[in-house]
């Protein structure tokens, strides 16, 4: 009896173990049409085979073995999980009260976060970077609570914090001097170039997965101004050596067109926002390969919504003298070649319109795949995930969505997804 029961331990003990034991799992996928993003072209109907969460095989459409489980989006197209690189998941939305982050314990944003992890999932965003949250680590935790299966949500690339100046651009602003803020929310804040040293490490210390600078000041937060850059040169280059030695990387948030340039000149792999770019530093970003994260909806966003709910009138003022000019940077940045990421911003608008971007896009330069790539396959390069998600090809995870019509022909039915795909598993 007692070698009954040891040889059925050894048995599920290998089958937890050995990976695809007993455990596998095979779902086909009929897609009507599928959008190749590594090549850049729409194929006609296809079958897509996924095993144990990965796509193993995609081929033309045709017979599967008697009583597997199928997925018919033959009447759709089908696309890989979309991807945004700039979200804001474990913090509150925007409003015009300035100290609202004060007012949430940490406590209900997780519970916040969780609702707006699942609101972008459902909008076909798979996976996303997290660049930022005011309670220092709720969004590692959130990320945390994903891959255990406790909530559903995309896969998430997280920040920690904001590396910031005193009184900067990732700092709470706009009350009365004497408030005191909690020490979560200011866990990035940082004095030279060693605190920076030693905040970074601190911050891999609590599990995140890259760094996110507050190069310039920011449009959102009272006190600071988009064009005027607060980190130095060498605070910015200590937080690239450190991550680097970590292996991981370095965005920068950044408006004012002298901080981009110091940040790429820094080492930094992204820029966020770049509004007031300017022909060098687009040169600059190209020559060094450096991606630049342009949320160009959002500032259509703030200006209708932030005057009909009374947002503060400095923030609407930054927003005006950086919108156009992001939007033209943009588009020169479209022309020359510099590798355009999708990232949004969702968090200042609700979460799960991350797609109303895609037109603007299109609207300011791109190609319908281009826009389409820029938020699969090139966001993907700069996760360095590339293995994993922006793509359909064997070996990437069973990460796609479903759409009625055709995105190359009309972007915005990105806008309206069907039904949604994560590691083999049909969430929508």
């Amino acid at each position: 009896m007692k070698q009954g029961f040891a040889a059925l331990a050894a048995l599920v003990l290998a089958q937890v173990m050995t990976p695809g034991a007993a455990l596998a799992e095979t779902v086909y996928v009929r897609a009507g049409r599928l959008v190749d993003t590594e090549k850049g072209a729409v194929l006609p109907a296809r079958l897509i085979r996924v095993d144990d969460g990965r796509v193993v095989s995609v081929t033309a459409d045709g017979p599967v073995p008697q009583g597997a489980t199928v997925v018919d989006w033959s009447a759709y197209t089908v696309l890989p999980g979309l991807i945004d690189m700039h979200v804001h998941l474990a913090d509150l939305e925007q409003s015009e009260n300035v100290a609202e982050p004060l007012l949430h314990a940490p406590m209900e944003i997780a519970y916040i976060g969780a609702r707006n992890a699942r609101r972008t999932l459902l909008a076909g965003f798979t996976s996303v970077h997290d660049v930022g949250c005011f309670r220092a680590f709720a969004d590692v935790e959130l990320r945390n609570a994903i891959n255990r299966g406790d909530v559903i949500g995309p896969r998430m690339s997280s920040v920690g914090a904001y590396v910031t100046i005193p009184g900067g651009g990732g700092e709470v602003t706009g009350f009365a001097p004497d408030v005191k803020v909690p020490d979560d929310m200011r866990a990035g804040v940082v004095t030279d170039a060693a605190n920076t040293v030693e905040k970074v490490n601190y911050l891999f210390q609590h599990g995140v997965d890259s760094i996110k600078l507050i190069a310039t000041g920011a449009v959102l937060a009272q006190g600071t101004e988009p064009g005027q850059q607060e980190l130095t040169e060498e605070e910015m280059h200590a937080a690239v050596t450190t991550a680097a030695s970590r292996g991981s990387w370095v965005t920068a948030h950044a408006h004012g067109a002298e901080g981009i340039k110091s940040a790429i000149r820094a080492g930094v792999k992204s820029i966020e926002h770049a509004s007031l770019i300017d022909d060098e530093g687009i040169a600059l970003a190209k020559a060094k390969g450096v991606f630049l994260d342009m949320d160009i909806y959002n500032g259509d966003f703030i200006n209708d919504y932030g005057k009909a709910h009374g947002w503060p009138a400095d923030m609407l003022r930054k927003n005006v003298d950086t919108t156009d000019a992001q939007r033209e940077g943009f588009r020169k940045a479209v022309k020359a070649g510099v590798k355009l990421t999708f990232g949004t911003d969702a968090g200042v608008y609700p979460h799960g319109l991350n797609a109303r971007q895609f037109k603007y896009m299109v609207r300011y330069g791109m190609t319908p795949m281009q826009a389409i790539q820029s938020a699969t396959t090139v966001s993907a390069e700069l996760l360095g995930w590339s293995k994993d998600v922006g793509a359909l090809s064997p070996g990437h995870f069973g990460d796609m969505i479903a759409v009625s019509g055709d995105p190359l022909a009309d972007i915005t039915v990105l806008e309206n997804v069907q039904h949604v795909m994560k590691g083999g598993d049909v969430v929508k």
